[in-house]
């Protein structure tokens, strides 16, 4: 079914079923179900590369060896063989706000880069507002030429907090684009459960046509400042920041990633009541397969299922950690329900993101300035 919305969204669902936390109250009446203890840690992060307030890490399919990595600041630098390249990828610093949780934020290439060159750029505007923007670079893939910038998608913010910031290719072939409620504190214009608007929304855009409706491909979200598609078997997982008791990680099946999907907020907040109110009918409710509260941290910062080479790639476990803490830690997802879960042996202050690299290796970031890379 698809359905157009006022301002040219678009409502896409194929089965219709039933950065830093900010501070507010919580009307809480369902508590989460407890958590075994964490098992044994088994993998570490080793310091990688050094840089200015890293946010994210990719790299383009056909680009073994190499990691892009996104600066807060508006800048995206090549690393080959664990060396900076001399000249950055991409510097857009004059167009870019940045500082809190704005700035340019993420980078996703094209599934097809090898070919066409083509990727794109999250980032917040001088204004404030969110840009996603389409650059190609040179066919080396060294620099990109920013004369063939081409605008995707333009949302006005109401405040500098909740921007999501994510961009990620999903198995369908579309960009997804993570979107914040648009901030302050507890939705306060109820922006995250009504359709008429992508703030609070997980958006995709198809690329491949010159002039997509954004479509909606989830609401109900608070801050989704990470989100990954699993690169053995395209399941989505994402990361959404709480408000103030409750961190969460949702999971949608491959086979679910195109239906419409409701997240909750801000209804609840993971598991938990937030407001007397139910979310909006239109939408698969889906709650968390893991939740953690105020003991482990503030502010979750959303990962990947690692398949790389530490360890056998049936046996992928997703990690995600904690912006306030630096706790790290992974769990495997089973018929829908989050086991194994483990702390790791490592926690990184000011832990911002985490990033694949071609072979499926994975990277997380700090902003006190350092890039590392996991061991086992």
């Amino acid at each position: 079914m698809t359905t157009v919305l006022r301002g040219g969204i678009t409502l896409v669902a194929v089965a219709l079923l039933s950065a830093c936390a900010a501070s507010g109250s919580t009307a809480e009446t369902t508590r989460p179900t407890a958590t075994a203890a964490p098992a044994a840690a088994a993998y570490s992060f080793r310091g990688f590369v050094n840089a200015s307030a890293p946010v994210h890490v990719a790299a383009p399919p056909n680009k073994r060896g190499w990691v892009y990595v996104v600066e807060q600041a508006g800048r995206i630098r090549i690393v080959v063989n664990g060396r900076y390249r001399s000249r950055p990828f991409l510097d857009i610093r004059r167009l870019v706000r940045s500082g809190g949780e704005q700035g340019l934020l993420s980078v996703a290439f094209h599934p097809r880069f090898a070919q066409n060159r083509r990727f794109f750029v999250n980032y917040t505007d001088v204004n404030g507002n969110t840009r996603v923007v389409e650059y190609r670079s040179n066919a080396a893939g060294t620099q990109a030429l920013t004369r063939t910038r081409k605008q995707w998608l333009f949302v006005a913010q109401p405040y500098p907090n909740h921007n999501g910031g994510q961009l990620a290719f999903g198995p369908d072939g579309r960009l997804y684009v993570g979107m914040g409620d648009g901030g302050s504190g507890g939705d306060p214009q109820n922006r995250a459960q009504s359709l008429g608007t992508l703030l609070g929304k997980l958006v995709r855009l198809n690329v491949a046509v010159a002039r997509p409706r954004p479509q909606i491909a989830a609401l109900g979200v608070r801050n989704p400042w990470r989100f990954s598609f699993d690169r053995a078997n395209g399941d989505l997982y994402l990361a959404d920041v709480g408000q103030g008791s409750w961190e969460e990680i949702d999971y949608v099946p491959r086979a679910r990633v195109t239906e419409l999907a409701n997240y909750g907020w801000d209804a609840y907040e993971g598991r938990a009541r937030f407001e007397s109110k139910e979310p909006n009918s239109r939408g698969r409710l889906v709650f968390p397969v893991h939740v953690y509260g105020r003991g482990e941290g503030c502010s979750v910062t959303g990962g990947f299922v690692y398949r790389g080479s530490a360890v056998p790639a049936a046996r992928g476990r997703y990690f995600f950690g904690d912006y306030c803490t630096g706790n790290i830690w992974s769990l495997v997802v089973t018929n829908g329900e989050a086991r194994g879960l483990r702390r790791e042996g490592v926690r990184i202050r000011g832990l911002s993101s985490f990033g694949e690299d071609a072979r499926g290796e994975l990277y997380a970031t700090s902003l006190e300035g350092r890039v590392y890379r996991l061991v086992r």
